[in-house]
């Protein structure tokens, strides 16, 4: 019983820290020479590095909040697992720490689609998408796994 906790701690946190590192680097979508993210638009031109603010519309600001709220929601649940550990009557289960986690899969997976279908107005036709974006979607299918262990995981003694 204890692997299989260890393994689900690991396998939430292995989320979080996706979540977290593509919501924070500048490699949505990368170019030869710009790299675009949730936050700014960077480009390199005669030897200068240039960089604009991601204020072009809703849909960027409605990826931002999903994503942050995929970050909030994913660390909420790693909070309520662990006070749901210790305070958890035998054979109760994890429901409200695995509905926080399918949420946060849920909030990173709509963040990524607006992202998918908006970003061709924003982006340079030139860029591609980056690693950032890629673990973004990486991500949505491991939270989405780790919720639905919570919902099925059973306390022990």
């Amino acid at each position: 019983m204890l692997l299989l906790l260890l393994g689900i701690v690991i396998l939430h946190i292995a989320a979080l820290v996706l979540l977290f590192v593509s919501t924070i680097v500048n490699a949505w979508a990368t170019g030869s020479a710009s790299s675009s993210d949730l936050w700014k638009n960077c480009s390199t031109t005669n030897g200068g590095y240039h960089c604009d603010p991601a204020n072009t519309g809703e849909w960027i600001q409605a990826v931002q909040a999903l994503m942050i709220l995929s970050i909030i929601f994913s660390f909420i649940s790693l909070f309520l697992f662990f006070c749901q550990l210790f305070t958890l009557q035998k054979g109760g289960r994890f429901f409200l720490t695995g509905v926080f986690q399918i949420l946060a899969s849920l909030f990173v997976m709509s963040g990524a689609v607006i992202y998918t279908v908006m970003s061709p107005k924003w982006v340079p036709e030139t860029e591609a998408f980056g690693w950032a974006y890629i673990l973004a979607w990486v991500a949505f299918p491991l939270a989405l796994i780790s919720g639905l262990i919570y919902v099925i995981l059973r306390k022990r003694e």
